[in-house]
């Protein structure tokens, strides 16, 4: 598992929450996107949160509302990733975030409602292999659903890419 955490598949930290129909672009803004370099980094989310850039912690939890990453194809969780996000939770997300989000290897669970117990600045812990997902702050617990094998597979690579890499012998290369 690519995340650092205290036991295998826990994640452990700090809430970062945004709304509804969050798109790519909040997250990752275009202005500092095509600039190039990591420039993109001191200024992820911060058109959603301004103190986000400089206060993410590792394993911190982004938190949305319904139809997160909603609008392009641009591959907000790879930058959330490497920004230090450990896992997305949210009422749902759009499908193309969501699948970027596992190609990535950050773990993303759809919880309807459930996104109403989780607050800016709660700790919560989320055990990505089972769905348990518990905030500390409040003492509430939420049960996503567990990833199918296919899935957590990819998760626990590190993502598609590591995945594929990690099964090369099991491809032909066809002539």
């Amino acid at each position: 598992m690519t995340a650092k955490t205290a036991e295998k598949g826990r994640i452990e930290g700090s809430v970062w929450r945004v709304g509804n129909n969050v798109n790519t672009e909040s997250i990752t803004p275009s202005r500092w996107l095509h600039e190039g370099g990591d420039i993109i980094y001191e200024h992820i989310g911060e058109l959603l949160i301004p103190d986000f850039p400089k206060k993410v912690q590792k394993n911190d939890i982004w938190v949305g509302g319904s139809n997160l990453g909603c609008s392009s194809s641009r591959n907000a969780p790879s930058f959330l990733k490497k920004k230090g996000i450990g896992a997305v939770l949210c009422y749902s997300a759009s499908r193309i975030f969501y699948r970027n989000a596992i190609n990535a290897g950050l773990p993303i669970f759809d919880i309807g409602n459930e996104v109403e117990k989780l607050h800016m600045g709660d700790r919560v812990q989320i055990d990505i292999y089972t769905g348990e997902i518990k905030n500390l702050t409040t003492g509430e617990e939420i049960k996503a659903k567990p990833y199918p094998d296919f899935i957590m597979n990819i998760v626990d690579a590190g993502g598609i890419a590591a995945f594929i890499k990690s099964r090369k012998s099991e491809y032909k290369l066809l002539k």
